[in-house]
């Protein structure tokens, strides 16, 4: 199976013989070697010259790459201590200045021993000057944030209560003695086990400035965050006349004449005509307990790791208001969010907002999102979507056993700059694409993952066949974990690439975009990202069957050469069979050592089938339940997704297949999937374009996939 990298010339003209020996030769190590190393590495950080020698005669490596390599690693460990470093001294740096705060108050409030009034100084001329100054600069804050005052309360600032130190704001919707006997710490779920949730996750660069958060804007914020928390507690618990059930689809809507009655605002945060509403509500059981669930919500790279296919980027800017009594209730946080539909068809959206966790009663808490915007519009070159985040959020009430129950609301507005793809229009604008059901169905699957990851009982399958033990089970999971957050990553990359098209067909549109590949877990190198969306008569259901099953896989597979492929072993990763991980071995291929890690899932907004090729050492590691961080992946796949047309049947085109395999109530009756292929380009350098040899490889792989598809499933190309 030709899952290896394709090699492609950058073009330039020149002698081919002289390009052959520009040629740089890549060599990367294997998982064996790495492991030895590291081993050493722990031991002896500075090897002498004869411990090198012994290690490149064990290893078969030359002694230069033995001395290199550990240069590296001491590069690399250093580089992790002075991050570590550094947020020691950024907490140290807010304890002194919280201090600093208060010893500001206290001497506000200085008296004279001896005639009870204030101090007097010998500078209490230069005191009174710098304080008119401070006056002066107050005024001009104040004016400055009355216009946003009256855009996010309603009411011009003159209307709003006496400032409050941060520490006595209406962030405390219930009073601090209200907290006796509530428990606001207690036992929670490991989440450090999700791969990249430590501290030492690196954060991607986000377009804003360092920002100088004054007290007063910090004031408004919680007055914000206050009267947004109030307001979501009232659409999490009201049904009618805030909310009815949809005539078609059962979906609870939000009834705008009530809604706007009930919470009246002075204005609308966007001016354009154009502006739509988007409201939705859903609720379900999670199997996970509330705190953990709070604790994963306020920290934003838990927050990117569980939601890996909704969240594209988040960060949390600052900390407002930290928790009381050492808990997440009363937290107050200014963030920043890219949110994707897994289609370069598709646009992200962007968006500051203030995040407030309030824990309302015994077991129970409500988070809130709202808008807070800190840069200027025209800070977006890149984005062709405007999004303003009115009161959003959800409440979570534990449940016996460990489970939360989990009520989630969105509401949005949303101007669109430019015209949307028409293969997405319909999904986009009923809500679905970015709605509280797609939110919640990801979350319901993905702490089902993460309790089959906690779960140490054996199967025939899993256990008992070919991985030795759940150690090995635990680190085959994290490595479709990482190989899904990758994948993911591609179609929306944090390096700025733009998905450019490449193809000449008019059936379909291909998509794709160059990178440069430095992350330990990828092949090095530059790879190409190449996907197309195309439309299907199908139940997404239907679809997701085909693509995940290893026995249709021949029929869709180019690069197999249609040879048949086995399962070697399996994972459940939830209670749908379709959520799973599975080792692929193909027959009769050139490359027996190769293996195909593939991790298919699946809910009631849609599916994923991804996976990537991998050794037989690698796969071996991760089965023996060791460190899986260095093999390399680079993941291709499906997603899959309902196309919001609310149960329209089209004529666009036909088809003869029938399944009666259902998820839900499939409102749709056709299907939108998007062919995502990543490919090695080991010869091109970061600079280079992509040459016509690499484009016509990336339409020839696409295409032949797509036809092979259409062509299982019956399905015509009109």
């Amino acid at each position: 199976m030709e899952y290896g990298g394709v090699t492609s010339s950058s073009g330039g003209g020149g002698d081919a013989s002289e390009t052959h020996r520009k040629k740089k030769r890549f060599h990367r190590h294997t998982a064996h070697q790495i492991q030895r190393l590291e081993a050493v590495f722990k031991e002896c950080p500075h090897p002498d010259e004869k411990s090198r020698l012994q290690l490149s005669r064990d290893l078969g490596l030359a002694p230069r790459q033995i001395k290199f390599w550990f240069q590296n690693r001491r590069t690399q460990l250093k580089s992790q201590h002075e991050r570590a470093d550094n947020c020691a001294l950024r907490a140290e740096n807010d304890r002194i200045r919280c201090e600093n705060i208060a010893i500001r108050e206290a001497i506000k409030n200085v008296i004279c021993p001896s005639c009870g009034g204030p101090p007097v100084t010998e500078d209490s001329y230069f005191d009174e000057q710098k304080l008119r100054m401070e006056n002066m600069q107050l005024k001009e804050e104040l004016d400055k944030i009355s216009s946003i005052a009256a855009k996010y309360i309603g009411r011009p600032i003159s209307q709003l209560p006496p400032v409050q130190p941060i520490h006595l704001s209406s962030l405390n919707l219930m009073s601090m003695s209200s907290f006796g006997g509530i428990g606001l710490t207690g036992p929670s779920l490991d989440l450090d086990l999700l791969p990249g949730s430590s501290t030492s996750s690196t954060i991607p660069s986000l377009p804003f400035p360092t920002l100088n958060i004054s007290d007063m804007d910090k004031s408004l914020m919680a007055d914000i965050a206050g009267n947004a928390m109030e307001e979501l507690i009232r659409l999490l618990q009201t049904n009618e006349p805030l909310w009815t059930k949809s005539t078609t689809d059962g979906r609870d809507v939000l009834d705008l004449d009530s809604y706007n009655q009930i919470f009246p605002r002075a204005n609308s945060s966007l001016k354009n005509s154009n502006v739509r509403v988007e409201a939705s509500r859903d609720s379900g059981v999670v199997i996970m307990n509330g705190l953990a669930l709070v604790n994963m919500f306020m920290d934003a790279n838990k927050w990117v790791e569980f939601f890996p296919t909704i969240v594209s980027k988040a960060r949390t800017i600052e900390v407002i208001s930290c928790g009381v009594m050492g808990g997440q209730s009363s937290t107050l946080q200014l963030m920043y969010e890219e949110m994707q539909v897994l289609s370069p068809l598709v646009p992200t959206r962007q968006s500051f907002f203030l995040r407030f966790c309030q824990q309302i009663d015994q077991g129970s808490w409500a988070i809130v999102d709202v808008s807070y915007d800190i840069i200027q519009e025209n800070q977006y070159p890149s984005s062709s979507c405007k999004v303003h985040r009115l009161p959003s959020g959800c409440l979570i009430q534990d449940m016996p056993n460990g489970y939360s129950k989990v009520t989630w609301v969105v509401h949005v507005e949303v101007e669109e700059k430019g015209l949307l793809h028409k293969l997405y229009s319909d999904l986009i604008h009923s809500g679905m694409a970015f709605g509280a059901e797609r939110w919640l169905g990801s979350l319901q699957r993905l702490c089902e993952r993460y309790a089959c990851l906690m779960v140490s009982g054996k199967s025939s399958r899993e256990l008992g066949g070919v991985i030795p033990s759940p150690e090995g089970k635990k680190s085959m999971m994290k490595l479709a974990q990482r190989m899904v957050s990758n994948f993911c990553a591609s179609i929306n990359p944090s390096n700025g690439h733009q998905w450019n098209n490449i193809s000449g067909l008019d059936e379909f549109e291909v998509r794709a975009t160059l990178q440069k590949s430095t992350d330990p877990g990828q092949p090095n190198g530059v790879i190409i990202s190449a996907a197309s969306t195309i439309w299907l008569p199908l139940p997404s259901q239907h679809v997701f069957n085909f693509l995940r099953d290893e026995r249709t896989r021949p029929q869709w597979d180019v690069l197999s050469n249609q040879n048949p492929v086995q399962e070697v072993a399996h994972i459940a990763n939830g209670s749908h069979p379709g959520n799973c991980i599975s080792v692929l071995r193909a027959y009769n291929t050139s490359q027996n050592n190769m293996l195909i890690l593939q991790e298919s899932c699946i809910d009631s907004s849609g599916s994923l089938v991804i996976y990537s090729p991998v050794d037989l050492p690698s796969i071996n590691v991760a089965m023996s339940g060791e460190d899986t961080t260095y093999i390399p992946l680079l993941p291709s796949g499906f997603t899959i997704s309902p196309d919001g047309r609310q149960g329209q049947r089209s004529n666009e085109a036909s088809c003869s297949s029938t399944n009666n395999g259902t998820m839900g109530d499939n409102r749709s009756e056709g299907s939108l999937v998007t062919v995502v292929f990543q490919i090695l380009v080991s010869s091109l350098s970061s600079s280079a374009k992509m040459s016509p040899e690499s484009v016509n490889t990336v339409n020839n792989l696409i295409g032949n996939t797509i036809h092979q598809i259409k062509a299982a499933l019956n399905c015509s190309t009109s």
